[in-house]
């Protein structure tokens, strides 16, 4: 298993996850996103979403994928040491 391409796979899926959220403060969603789920699960909605910020957001981001990816990577050392 190729350990930077997991890393880049699963870093990758980690910042697009987050853009969508980034996507859902721009357009009004994500407030109505989480109401919706703590509702789901009996619970009231303790969080409020701030206004959108760019620098945040692409921090948010690029925290993501960095995590991601070191848990990817680790992910396929380990796998292939066990897995020889």
């Amino acid at each position: 298993m190729n350990k930077n391409k997991i890393g880049l796979i699963l870093g990758s899926f980690a910042g697009l996850f987050h853009l969508v959220w980034g996507l859902l403060i721009v357009f009004g969603l994500a407030q109505l996103l989480l109401d919706f789920i703590y509702n789901l699960h009996s619970l009231n909605n303790p969080f409020t979403v701030m206004p959108f910020d760019l620098v945040r957001t692409l921090g948010l981001i690029v925290v993501t994928f960095l995590v991601g990816y070191v848990f990817g990577y680790v992910f396929a050392m380990i796998w292939n040491k066990f897995h020889q």
